[in-house]
């Protein structure tokens, strides 16, 4: 059985596909912090800003491999002449997603995607790895598709990935009170150093899921 938070249709809003129309299939649960705000003072990562606890948001719930294959078919918009995309988040979503499911979900013709903070090895099948490091973590995932650094983390320093194994290196301002300086300071980086680019977080500036 996977624990689910929500199952929805969207458009990519970060990183190399921003834009792409997918179905996300968040996860619930994290190995750097609970999700629950009593425990954030002493969570791994301090800043996340997303509702991974439980399974109580839109089509969540406890599935078993094919019923979540089924679910994720039918949410996809069958409007849109491509091939599916899938993109697995959570919380962490390493914790739960195995190769059977991504085998299943390859079989019914879906590129599959996953957004992990890299300290558990994750599944060989995988189509797509997006893997976002977070400070003062033992990373076990040095290669894949696209690292994107939420910037600036005290003790972190994007220098310290570039011998890492990605075909792609993004810079993410972090949201917070002092986004507007971020973004700055973000933009001022990647000039600098143009291995990195600059990922936006454009579905909250579209207010789209």
């Amino acid at each position: 059985m996977y624990s689910v938070k929500e199952i929805y249709f969207t458009f990519q809003g970060e990183g190399f596909h921003t834009g792409r129309p997918a179905v996300f299939c968040r996860f619930s649960g994290c190995n750097l912090w609970t999700g629950r705000e009593e425990d954030r003072a002493e969570a791994i990562c301090k800043f996340c800003d997303t509702d991974f606890w439980g399974t109580d948001g839109v089509e969540g719930g406890k599935y078993e491999l094919d019923a979540l294959v089924t679910k994720c078919k039918n949410i996809w918009n069958q409007d849109f002449d491509q091939k599916p995309y899938i993109v697995f988040t959570g919380g962490e979503p390493a914790l739960q997603l195995d190769e059977p499911l991504v085998a299943a979900f390859q079989k019914e013709n879906f590129e599959v995607a996953i957004e992990t903070n890299g300290t558990l090895t994750l599944p060989s099948n995988i189509d797509w790895i997006c893997m976002s490091p977070k400070a003062n973590t033992d990373l076990v995932v040095t290669k894949g598709s696209e690292l994107k650094v939420v910037f600036p983390q005290n003790g972190i320093d994007p220098k310290d990935f570039e011998d890492f194994e990605f075909d792609h290196y993004f810079l993410q301002p972090m949201d917070s009170p002092t986004k507007d300086e971020n973004t700055v300071e973000a933009i001022k980086y990647c000039n600098l150093n143009p291995k990195w680019k600059i990922s936006l977080q454009t579905h909250k500036l579209l207010n789209i899921p």
